[in-house]
């Protein structure tokens, strides 16, 4: 699981983050602040995996959270929702080490891909062994990045990347299997549409299929991640 911190001064907005995290398969909010002070507080006291941090907070910036946070040896990263658009704040904020920069307002399936490809990039460095140069591009791929696959760009018609990258990170967490029906509950999707995205991770060689027999009906179809 990723532990998550929510860091947003406006009540309603950290709510909604709030929701979107929480259904997010391998992920839970542990906190969450409305100053900077506050999340700097929670970050010692709860040690979470990753910061959902807007810029403009009460008492400082989202920069100055980032700063302290370094200077301190913390080890967290941060993902940045905010309004902040200007060109300074930006690069300041990469230069801290961000892992993606998310431009209020946006679309919950914009937040849910960035989440995803956290996920992905914690996968492939928290296992064991070295990383080939394609994991590595997409460890340190750009921070808009959902999780990447040789094929998600020639995507077959009527799969968009955005729940191929939700359906790819929901199979990568589940151990050691998932059925349609449990992705679909996962990811708020219809158990077809579910199913047509995991038969199409098989066709491409990501996941295998295999059958599991019950007492009574037709065996279920259940898929498991092969990629790393």
């Amino acid at each position: 699981m990723c532990d998550v911190l929510i860091v947003d001064d406006d009540f309603m907005v950290a709510r909604a983050h709030e929701r979107i995290v929480a259904q997010q398969v391998g992920f839970t909010v542990v906190g969450v602040a409305a100053s900077g002070a506050d999340a700097l507080a929670q970050i010692v006291d709860k040690a979470p995996h990753l910061v959902l941090l807007d810029m403009f907070l009460p008492d400082m910036t989202g920069l100055d959270v980032i700063r302290r946070a370094r200077e301190a040896g913390w080890a967290v990263d941060f993902l940045v929702l905010s309004a902040a658009r200007e060109a300074e704040m930006v690069t300041a904020a990469l230069q801290g080490g961000i892992v993606s920069y998310l431009l209020k307002p946006f679309k919950i399936i914009e937040l849910q891909s960035r989440l995803a490809g956290y996920a992905e990039r914690r996968r492939l460095l928290d296992r064991a062994g070295d990383l080939n140069q394609s994991e590595l591009d997409r460890v340190i791929a750009p921070a808009c990045a959902v999780p990447s696959t040789g094929a998600i760009s020639t995507l077959p018609k009527g799969l968009s990347k955005e729940t191929t990258a939700l359906t790819t990170a929901a199979l990568a967490n589940s151990k050691p299997d998932l059925a349609a029906s449990e992705c679909a509950e996962l990811l708020g999707l219809s158990r077809v549409v579910a199913r047509k995205y995991l038969e199409y991770l098989v066709s491409t060689g990501q996941a295998v299929v295999s059958l599991r027999y019950g007492q009574t009906g037709r065996p279920q179809r259940r898929y498991a991640w092969l990629v790393g």
